[in-house]
């Protein structure tokens, strides 16, 4: 193939891969405790050295072309979204560092557990507190799931406590992860905590406000500007390539036939 056509069809592929992931945080611009994702490049190394073929001859000319670009792995940015006032008794959000924990059941009967900036909390027909979204209950500090029992008014303090009819019954398990890289991004505003990050929690350095919620971290305008630049980035691609296609297909039609 072409070395030129190559390189530019690498970029072409990038970019695209760029362009759906900053579109899907522009689709998510109003999603409850949304983080973005962060495409990334990286340079990949010509072929000889990519397959430890140093032994081999080679054009130092064309080696220092690179062999392209790869797509490197994603990072999210934890940011803060807006706090959004909503009057609802259970929405709370975290305002500063760390994430509420919730219980997924599998369908193996195990149990894991996960984390979340989204706090659309309801009561589901036991009484527990739940994930809106997910339907997963939330922990308490005990590693269990929290019910509310009664219909007085749930009250909750800045250190997650829930109170009803003045009497605590509960807190809100609230953790932060020193590493978030660790973290795996799931989807519905879920991430799967490593082992390692399980082991290492630490309290969070936030408070926590009722009727309240942390709304989507992506900044549209800068998303907008971000899909847009992707975009053009595919196009100058594309035609890179059909500027190498046509000077191959010159060289074929013209210099052979001289030949």
């Amino acid at each position: 193939m072409n070395y030129g056509l190559q390189i530019s069809a690498s970029g072409a592929l990038t970019s695209l891969y760029r362009q759906d992931v900053l579109t899907n945080n522009l689709a998510n611009l109003e999603t409850a405790g949304y983080k973005p994702d962060v495409p990334a490049t990286m340079q990949r190394d010509p072929a000889r050295f990519e397959d430890g073929l140093l032994h081999m001859a080679s054009d130092p000319m064309i080696e220092r072309l690179g062999a392209g670009v790869f797509a490197a792995p994603n990072r999210v940015a934890f940011a803060q979204g807006t706090l959004d006032a909503t009057g609802r008794e259970l929405d709370m959000a975290i305002e500063g560092e760390g994430f509420f924990v919730l219980l997924e059941r599998q369908a193996d009967g195990g149990v894991v557990q996960r984390l979340t900036r989204d706090g659309r909390f309801e009561l589901d027909s036991r009484g527990r507190l739940v994930s809106a979204t997910t339907g997963m209950p939330v922990l308490d500090t005990a590693n269990a799931p929290i019910h509310v029992r009664g219909e007085g008014k749930v009250g909750v303090a800045v250190d997650g406590s829930l109170t009803q009819d003045g009497q605590v019954f509960a807190r809100l398990q609230l953790v932060d992860v020193p590493d978030k890289t660790t973290l795996k991004k799931l989807g519905a505003s879920l991430f799967a905590p490593s082992n390692a990050a399980s082991a290492s929690y630490q309290p969070i350095d936030g408070r926590i406000r009722q009727g309240v919620l942390e709304g989507s971290a992506v900044n549209e305008v800068e998303a907008l500007m971000a899909v847009t630049s992707a975009s053009r980035a595919v196009q100058t691609n594309i035609g890179m390539i059909t500027y190498h296609d046509r000077m191959m297909e010159r060289a074929i039609n013209t210099f052979a036939r001289i030949a």
